[in-house]
């Protein structure tokens, strides 16, 4: 992300690559204007549905509103600045802005990561920590010191880096018309970040999204009814065997549904981050030489995808939420069908 830049093996020289056909560009303006549209109005929903209902502030419900604060800026400033550099290939806008919008581009990517992971933390301690989870809920100034944090580690994994690259080595590699890192092909920076960007919090939310479901197993496993009370060689049946052989099964399928929420949870994150870090670093590697930049940008935009799905992945499955969507979007109709105008997970 970040300025899609290549080397030219006749001259040498960092150039872009920006010949597009009337139809691609037609296309591109279109797929970009209705990402913005989706990733802007579906983290301001989040945002204002945040801001009227009260019901909402909870410990749990402020990571997910600082997830929607990251993707929502994703869509409103970084999206847009860099529609007009990838349609002409020229960078127009100043080597200022240019240093603003590197540095709000990796912040607001990384922020949302890093939020990710922590409202996975959040929803193991919720399963694994019951009882003092809840005693903690009412605490917003433990809640908005994590979201603060998240802030600050994601400015100080890039943003230093980016700010001050130049003067540490003495100049600068970026032409006056582009807009990109120095660190761009510095492969070993490049590794040790992505390992804090994407590495670190894929195996965070891989983990506690598998603990998660392993508790819920066992603690059903503990407390639910016994599979065998289901079947008896005889067949006879027994006072309320068809009750609890229903009731296991309702277990069951609530199991199926949260693996299935969990893991597509994990695979999301995973679709939209891995394939941007390995080609990255590989690029970086090779000095751009071994891979196309077409092939890189499919990959940089599949971060900024990740913003536009993050508001249906995370708040929307919240019943909670849910219901002050509803109350939003269609108040004349809300008291006798609550469920009118949200998508269900």
């Amino acid at each position: 992300m970040r300025g899609i830049a290549y080397i030219s093996e006749n001259s040498g020289k960092i150039r872009r690559d920006f010949a597009f056909a009337a139809p691609v560009v037609v296309l591109l303006i279109v797929v970009m204007v209705v990402l913005i549209v989706v990733i802007v109005l579906g983290n301001a929903l989040i945002i204002l549905a945040f801001k009227m209902d009260r019901s909402l502030r909870r410990q749990s419900n402020y990571f997910l509103l600082n997830l929607a604060i990251s993707d929502f800026l994703v869509g409103a400033f970084c999206v847009p600045v860099y529609l007009p550099y990838t349609l002409t290939g020229k960078w127009m806008l100043g080597r200022h802005l240019c240093k603003l919008w590197l540095v709000m581009d990796y912040l607001l990517c990384a922020a949302s990561a890093f939020n990710i992971v922590l409202i996975s933390y959040d929803r193991f301690l919720s399963v694994t920590r019951a009882v003092s989870y809840r005693a903690r809920q009412g605490m917003t100034r433990c809640a908005l010191g994590k979201m603060a944090a998240v802030w600050v580690l994601a400015f100080l994994l890039y943003g230093p880096a980016i700010l001050l690259w130049e003067h540490v080595t003495g100049k600068s590699h970026v032409p006056e018309d582009q807009c990109f890192a120095e660190f761009f092909h510095t492969w070993y920076f490049l590794l040790c970040a992505s390992t804090l960007e994407f590495f670190f919090p894929f195996l965070s939310v891989t983990f506690f999204n598998l603990s998660i479901y392993r508790s819920i197993r066992e603690r059903r496993a503990r407390h639910g009814p016994d599979p065998r009370a289901l079947a008896q060689p005889d067949g006879a049946e027994r006072p309320g065997r068809s009750m609890r052989g229903g009731s296991q099964c309702s277990r069951l399928a609530q199991d199926k549904k949260i693996a299935k929420s969990l893991a597509i949870i994990v695979c999301v994150f995973a679709l939209c981050w891995a394939p941007y870090t390995l080609l990255m670093i590989i690029r970086a590697a090779c000095r751009g030489r071994c891979v196309s930049s077409h092939w890189y940008e499919v990959t940089f935009w599949l971060l900024w995808l990740n913003s536009a799905i993050n508001p249906f992945l995370y708040p929307l499955c919240h019943s909670s939420f849910r219901r002050a969507f509803a109350k939003i979007l269609c108040p004349n109709r809300v008291t006798s069908n609550p469920k009118c105008c949200v998508f269900h997970c």
